[in-house]
């Protein structure tokens, strides 16, 4: 019977967002959570995956955006900043929106997940603040 299993991850992250006409243009951070949801077919032990392998194949991922400033490379003003002082940044080429986040998650989660071919959707919930998030699917075809 097709199942989904789910595991929370929490990181600390700066960034802004350059070009946006509000309060977020400024420099700010978060403390972000998100939701990895995988849908499949149970093995014969009754998992999907076992949830130390979910976080040995998520972990990593979270631990690179942990305490960094996620910078778009379009920011000149931050590029330029970090290019003089440098410390624990991790550079995209999209806005630093919560949905982009989630979908570079899933990106990179639905990459790692080749060999678990049960596995056939994931879902990344990225949450900004308690109250907001964006979320993303992946399915199998």
């Amino acid at each position: 019977m097709r199942t989904r299993i789910s595991k929370q991850f929490r990181w600390e992250m700066g960034h802004r967002l350059a070009h946006h006409a509000g309060l977020c243009k400024n420099i700010h951070g978060h403390s972000y959570e998100a939701h990895v949801i995988l849908a499949g077919e149970p093995d014969d032990q009754g998992m999907v995956m076992d949830y130390f392998d979910m976080k040995t194949l998520v972990q990593p991922l979270i631990d690179e955006l942990d305490h960094c400033f996620l910078c778009d490379r379009s920011d000149d003003v931050m590029v330029d900043f970090f290019t003089d002082h440098p410390m624990k940044v991790v550079y995209i080429d999209v806005p630093t929106t919560a949905e982009n986040i989630a979908h570079m998650l899933a990106d990179a989660i639905w990459a790692r997940l080749g060999e678990h071919t049960a596995i056939d959707e994931l879902t990344v919930r990225v949450y900004e603040t308690e109250k907001t998030y964006a979320e993303v699917t992946n399915k199998r075809r």
